[in-house]
């Protein structure tokens, strides 16, 4: 063996087992001035996403008419309110709990599961189908009164809204008198907001509406979209902490 190669070859291992501490000590450092330096910043990013997700709830409960039966779901209006209110950059969120078919006493018995989480506003939108049906009026209208008051003990800060309704003619004079002043005689009896008709100016107007007569189309749900607004327009809380 070669002494002195083998000489040299440790005194090259040894410089380089020296420059590489210093590299390490150096990289160490540098990442320390880092991360003291990019903390602050990391920190409001987490501030400014958690802020972003502490959005307040609307949730839609009704029929088929806030389900947007026949359209694309981004076409029905609750679709529609929430582009206005990220437009508007308000932190809300809408769930859509419509469900095609539904009445009050089978809206009454899947509450729990929409009110598993906070809300803060509730927007009802049942009673078309039970009038349509014929169903008792004094049934309809305890089970709206039910739906208010669960949602009440639930979230006793949440802001109700009724969506009234009409019917066609269909089952006499004093069955579709009464059945429209349910809305605004439970709106005024609990205190709660009210839109006075769902479908105005939209209902009985063929262009706005599918082939059944029934469903709007998209535009007519953009209409609906802006009579609902005009009612939870000034529900809303507007200020620097309700904005993403």
């Amino acid at each position: 063996m070669d002494l002195n190669n083998t000489h040299c070859i440790m005194k090259t291992l040894i410089k380089f087992s020296y420059f590489f501490i210093l590299f390490l000590s150096f990289s160490c450092g540098e990442n320390k001035s880092r991360q003291g330096t990019e903390s602050p910043d990391a920190t409001n990013t987490q501030t400014n996403t958690l802020k972003s997700t502490e959005s307040k709830v609307i949730v839609f409960f009704g029929n088929s008419l806030t389900a947007g039966m026949g359209l694309d779901p981004n076409e029905a209006f609750p679709a529609l309110i929430q582009d206005k209110l990220d437009t508007l950059q308000m932190a809300y969120k809408v769930i859509n709990a419509g469900l095609s078919g539904e009445t009050t006493a089978s809206g009454r018995n899947r509450l729990d599961w929409v009110l598993n989480q906070k809300v803060d506003i509730f927007v009802l939108e049942l009673g078309a189908n039970d009038g349509l049906r014929g169903i008792p009026l004094s049934e309809t209208r305890n089970n709206l009164q039910f739906i208010i008051d669960y949602v009440r003990s639930k979230n006793p800060n949440a802001e109700i809204v009724l969506a009234g309704m009409q019917i066609p003619p269909n089952m006499g004079e004093a069955y579709t008198t009464e059945f429209k002043n349910i809305f605004p005689e439970l709106a005024e009896k609990n205190d709660t907001g009210l839109i006075p008709f769902l479908l105005k100016d939209v209902a009985g107007i063929p262009a706005l509406n599918q082939e059944d007569g029934i469903h709007p189309t998209k535009e007519g749900h953009q209409i609906i979209a802006n009579t609902i607004w005009e009612t939870l327009r000034p529900l809303m809380i507007i200020d620097e902490n309700s904005r993403h």
